[in-house]
């Protein structure tokens, strides 16, 4: 705690003790204020600014410190200074001792607070943002909820202070008005109780029902304003038009004709989207034959001689399509269909938010109703726009399948997952790869030491790396070919240029989003400034029945994370009347197919500092697992993050040989809350890989172990050894 802290508490905590000390508290009672309410009002007349300054200063510390009494303060204040002057200074005295009192908790708690549970508050902050005032004023309204309590925990949030102060003004002032209004008969009161009967406590109920049913209101409102501007259909032909046929679309249409709503599917290209054709899947089928080159370039190690592989490249890209010839089923319009799904080709546009124009490729089109859209329209690789670019055929993740002939020489221009699973790839296959990365380091969102694990493999296997270093456009090369400028900057130093050449170019420097040509500006359907729509937490767009999901939605570009946020978009749609789900990302899980694979669920170091959490470090070497010293692949490590002093987890990052597959534990007791102790007390099949997670639980264990009564145990097996 802080030295200004620690001054903040030991005032309080003197005023509290001289509020019990002085007795005052015995004397703030209705029996003694009805036996000196004479004395008081001539006070009143023989000092009015005096006694209504010091009225004011008295309520303003006592609310600001909580102390008991306010109640019996508002009172006495409606029967010295009548309704009128009664109501003014007191809801000015109360919503500024309120205002004081959630500074105060703020000053004391917030920080170590957010320190402890930050993932847990920033959702709630999240929340208050959006709704805070709104939920702020409800709780004003009831007086069944004690304001003090609702002070110190409002003033735990980040609401601003000022929000704070005139909501509570506004919302504190029914309530404050019937006390008021019960100080002037202080005489017939026979205890606080009878201010708050039962039919009144009900009416407070009522009005602090209000505000919900004018949310409602408001909701019902805009869907009446919509139905105006657009000539709501009086019968719909579906009760959900999803807009995109990747993973995201494909799985809000499973889910919706599972329970019997009545949903078509409109896709332009091919179902299963970028993941089946042109990224996971293709991907992980060209990973897999470059793993082999490499593994048989290093068999001699395992005492097999097998020499330098014979890349067949076209055999290569054919066992790529195999793979996805062999998965596309699954994606089928065949299998969704017999699903119930109603399956359309052709190009999306919401001519309003209830009616969607699909148009074939022979330019036919046809209207359909719907009571909801789904936005599913995925993404597509970003390409800047560097000088000379548009002169040359670039390669990106959508055209690199159709590749007929092995690159010479292939220049990465992007350093995350993307830019180095392929690069490795490529080099493992027999490219000359260089990769450049305009940040200090390969895969950003990593620690440091996960990417530096990742580059010194790739830089083994012979990929030229280029960090700290931006692109600035497309040269000629030597004898007809072409170059990358680049500039390198040193930290502290001067930058320098030069040219990098190369065969082909791939890009690999993000993706953004798909949002033009359906229709949704007109709509003012919003974007976000990273491209992606704007939409909640429900995934709802600003127009109630428009809701997105998937790489379209962001923030995570992940085919899990897209069928994830399916599951909510679309049973908030059908179900958000009853309820709404929130999505939460906390558990996700997202694995970069690099040798060594890099996997992680919940928080790194980088981030955790970065949100200023709280949290303890556990590290297990993989060199010391048996399965993978008996297979020769023991470079990588776990490592932990867990509240401190506790076994809960925060998150989990693995570097090495099977990451993905081990990931899988630590991500469900993540969403489980299931701790290290429990991890270490299961029982894990001898010798495997998963045998990890539970020797990472181990040296947690083993840090926390309780040494005292470990003494203890020590002395009593002495003692009975004799």
């Amino acid at each position: 705690m802080t030295r200004r802290r620690l001054i903040l508490a030991a005032l309080i905590a003197l005023a509290i003790a001289a509020w019990f000390l002085s007795g005052a508290h015995d004397a703030l009672t209705l029996q003694a204020l009805q036996a000196e309410q004479a004395r008081f009002r001539a006070w009143l007349a023989a000092e009015p600014l005096v006694v209504a300054g010091g009225f004011f200063l008295i309520y303003v510390l006592m609310a600001a410190v909580s102390l008991p009494g306010a109640t019996l303060l508002t009172v006495l204040g409606g029967a010295l200074f009548g309704l009128g002057w009664g109501l003014l200074i007191i809801s000015f005295a109360s919503a500024l001792g309120a205002t004081l009192a959630a500074l105060i908790a703020r000053t004391l708690a917030r920080e170590p607070l957010e320190r402890r549970f930050a993932p847990q508050l920033a959702r709630i902050n999240a929340g208050i943002a959006r709704e805070g005032a709104f939920y702020l004023f409800t709780l004003r309204l009831i007086p069944l909820f004690p304001f003090f309590v609702i002070n110190l925990v409002m003033g735990l949030t980040r609401m601003r202070l000022w929000t704070f102060y005139w909501v509570s003004q506004l919302g504190m002032l029914p309530g404050t008005a019937v006390f008021v209004n019960a100080g002037r008969e202080l005489g017939s009161l026979e205890s606080l109780s009878g201010i708050l009967s039962p039919g009144l406590i009900g009416s407070f109920a009522l009005i602090g029902l209000f505000p919900w049913l004018a949310r409602g209101g408001v909701v019902l409102a805009k869907r009446r304003r919509l139905a105006v501007r657009f000539a709501r259909p009086a019968r719909f032909d579906h009760d959900i038009v999803v807009i995109g046929g990747g993973s995201a679309g494909l799985v809000a249409s499973y889910i919706a004709a599972a329970v019997k709503a009545r949903v078509a599917l409109v896709e332009r290209d091919r179902l299963g989207g970028d993941c089946l054709n042109t990224g996971c899947v293709p991907s992980k089928a060209l990973i897999r034959a470059a793993r082999l080159a490499s593994e048989v370039r290093g068999a001699g190690r395992f005492g097999v001689q097998a020499g330098e592989p014979k890349i067949d490249f076209p055999a290569v890209m054919g066992h790529v399509q195999r793979a996805v010839q062999d998965i596309e089923p699954h994606d089928s319009r065949e299998r969704y269909e017999g699903l119930g799904v109603t399956v359309m080709a052709g190009e999306a546009f919401l001519e309003d938010p209830w009616r969607v124009r699909v148009t074939d490729e022979a330019g036919a089109s046809r209207v359909v109703t719907t009571r909801h859209v789904i936005i599913a329209s995925g993404a597509r690789p970003r390409v800047p726009p560097l000088p000379g670019l548009e002169a040359i055929e670039v390669l990106t993740s959508d055209n690199l399948w159709r590749l007929e002939a092995l690159p010479e020489r292939l220049l990465v221009l992007g350093g995350g997952p993307i830019g180095c699973e392929l690069g490795q790839a490529f080099a493992r296959l027999g490219s000359h790869v260089a990769l450049v990365e305009m940040g200090g380091q390969l895969l950003p969102r990593e620690d440091p030491e996960v990417a530096a694990e990742v580059a010194r493999r790739l830089g083994e296997e012979g990929v030229e790396l280029h960090l700290g270093t931006r692109a600035l456009g497309v040269v000629p090369g030597e004898e007809g070919g072409q170059a990358l400028s680049v500039e390198r900057t040193v930290p502290g130093g001067e930058g320098w240029r030069d040219s990098l050449p190369f065969s082909h170019l791939l890009v690999a420097v993000g993706r953004q989003a798909n949002v033009s040509g359906m229709g949704l500006e007109a709509l003012g359907v919003e974007t976000r400034g990273d491209g992606t729509l704007a939409v909640d937490e429900s995934l709802q767009s600003v127009l109630p029945n428009v809701w997105a999901c998937g790489d379209v939605a962001g923030p995570y570009q992940l085919t899990h994370a897209s069928a994830h946020q399916a599951w909510h978009a679309t049973v908030n749609a059908l179900f958000g009347e009853f309820k709404r789900f929130r999505v939460t990302y906390r558990a996700l899980p997202a694995v970069t197919f690099t040798d060594p694979e890099v996997a992680r669920v919940g928080l790194n170091e980088r981030e955790a500092r970065e949100r200023g959490v709280a949290f303890e470090v556990t590290r297990y070497e993989l060199a010391e697992l048996d399965r993978a010293i008996a297979e020769g692949e023991t470079e990588g490590f776990i490592k932990v993050l867990t509240v401190p002093g506790r076994d809960r987890l925060l998150g989990a990052t693995i570097v090495g040989e099977g990451a993905g597959e081990m990931l899988a534990e630590f991500t469900l007791a993540m969403t489980h809350g299931i701790g290290l102790n429990k991890l270490l007390g299961t029982i894990h099949p001898y010798p495997t890989r998963s045998e990890a997670v539970k020797a990472t639980a181990g040296v947690w264990k083993n840090a926390h172990k309780p040494e005292r009564l470990l003494g203890w145990l020590e002395r009593y097996f002495r003692w009975r050894r004799g």
